[in-house]
């Protein structure tokens, strides 16, 4: 297989030097537009440092509003009582107060939650079990029907696996009080099972970057940010204002945040404010839910961009505003490259291409993680040392992050709403647990395509044998590590 596609590609090329060209072409257009998402990085860093001691003062309130706290959850039993304990413990007046259970379950999820709120009621907080007719519209539809049901000021919004302090809404509510413009106050997630396995480490470092670095750039920048789905305060009267939820992508959230601020909205991130929530411990749905992210962001970019650029806005605001929504299209691009990478070097195509300083450009998105890490951990020197396990989740998973942004710009239908199952306790024996990842196959292909590009680079170009070495490296350990996770499953199964 090795002399085969190498004599291939090297009788192509013969036969035709302008398919060369072209490829040449397309690779450095993908190239350099890498370096563009990358000079974005480097730029939210920038921002983020100038502005990384700046504080929000909690405004004084003289009169709490009313204010409702919805919880949509579908099948949800290993981590429901957790959540329904943490927001009984909300220390915020009881006669504003309501608690929505949004429950679209089909299991006894159900069972367990009337149980258990029948406790809560006892101590004279008002929370409400609320079960649709039908799951239409999934998460977006749950929660434009708990909105119908009720006239509160504020609207939070927190996942099953969430678990807000005591003091979450005193830290949030008065910036709504105080600005009645404000349509949205968003905070950061901190996370409750870092140490489950590197896997959780990793993510960790990923979504630090984001909440620590990107979206307080963002945010003080004045640029377009995004509710993040979970761990937000709305004002109700925004997003009524804006037509409400809709479940026309995959990522409902994103796509309320940027009709309410392309309506005149502004928002306002918290990092301050930390809401813990769990982090997904299997492989495989962290691909889901990492692959409905970026299908839904892909529909979501489909279908914003021209508002974006017809909106009022800067300049600077529509550039980020447009690198924002593409924030999953490097994926793609990184799997272009590495189809190209193995044929182009044996056409001698990558001769002369000015990639040198690209590399540099490159250097951004790494010290997003390792700045948010120094930001929040006294021990952020050991933490960092996960950086290769998010370096090689970053390139394992673009195969299945690819497919999800190819199908978000030319689907048009409305998909399922693949939920992220949650574990709690229950790590092994987890009746939510997905027990099969097709993609790994075609992980398992691309690992073997890139080992053979690594030895193609030692005979043509060494210096691309580091790079196609990673993503042989990368695409294999994702392929054996849901191979690894569907053993376990089957292994405890019954127990």
């Amino acid at each position: 297989m090795y002399y085969i596609l190498l004599m291939f590609f090297q009788f192509l090329f013969r036969l035709n030097g302008m398919l060369l060209s072209l490829l040449s072409f397309v690779y450095l257009i993908c190239a350099l537009l890498l370096a563009l998402y990358a000079a974005g990085s480097i730029l939210l860093l920038l921002i983020y440092w100038w502005h990384r001691h700046d504080v929000n003062p909690i405004p004084h309130v003289d009169t709490w509003p009313s204010v409702v706290v919805q919880l949509p959850i579908y099948n949800e039993r290993y981590v429901i009582e957790r959540l329904l304990d943490s927001v009984a413990c909300l220390d915020y007046p009881h006669d504003k107060l309501l608690i929505q259970v949004l429950d679209d379950s089909t299991d006894d999820t159900s069972d367990v939650v009337a149980k258990h709120i029948a406790t809560i009621q006892k101590n004279g907080l008002n929370i409400t079990h609320i079960r649709r007719p039908s799951r239409e519209g999934y998460k977006a539809g749950a929660l434009a029907y708990g909105l119908s049901l009720v006239e509160s000021e504020f609207v939070v919004v927190l996942d099953a696996d969430f678990m807000p302090a005591p003091d979450f809404l005193r830290r949030t509510i008065p910036f709504l009080v105080k600005d009645e413009k404000l349509g949205m106050v968003q905070t950061r997630w901190g996370h409750l099972n870092a140490y489950d396995n590197v896997l959780t480490l990793g993510q960790t470092l990923a979504l630090d970057g984001h909440f620590v670095v990107e979206q307080t750039a963002r945010n003080r920048a004045g640029w377009l940010i995004n509710f993040n789905g979970s761990g937000g305060v709305w004002r109700a009267t925004c997003i009524h204002h804006v037509g409400g939820w809709r479940d026309t992508t995959l990522t409902e959230d994103l796509d309320l945040s940027y009709r309410a601020q392309l309506a005149g909205w502004h928002f306002l991130y918290l990092p301050d404010v930390v809401v813990p929530a769990e982090l997904p411990p299997q492989i495989a749905a962290y691909k889901q839910q990492q692959a409905r992210w970026a299908k839904g962001s892909t529909q979501t970019l489909v279908q914003m961009i021209g508002a974006v650029w017809q909106a009022k806005l800067t300049f600077g605001q529509r550039i980020m505003a447009t690198m924002h929504l593409c924030q999953y299209i490097p994926h793609p691009l990184m799997i272009a490259l590495l189809f190209l990478t193995p044929p182009l070097m044996i056409g001698r195509g990558l001769q002369g291409m000015p990639l040198g300083p690209l590399g540099l450009i490159g250097l951004g998105p790494p010290l997003i993680y390792l700045i948010s890490q120094r930001a929040l951990y006294a021990d952020w020197r050991q933490r960092i040392l996960a950086f290769p396990v998010l370096l090689v989740l970053g390139t394992g998973i673009a195969w299945n992050n690819t497919i999800a942004v190819v199908e978000g710009f030319v689907s048009n239908r409305r998909n399922e709403f693949q939920r992220t199952p949650k574990y709690g306790k229950n790590r092994q024996v987890n009746r939510y647990a997905l027990k099969f990842d097709p993609a790994m196959w075609i992980e398992l292909l691309l690992a073997i395509y890139a080992l053979w590009g690594a030895l193609m680079a030692m005979e043509f170009n060494p210096a691309y044998v580091a790079y196609m070495a990673l993503y042989s490296f990368a695409f294999g350990v994702i392929a054996l590590w849901s191979l690894r996770d569907r053993w376990l499953l089957t292994r405890n199964v019954g127990k």
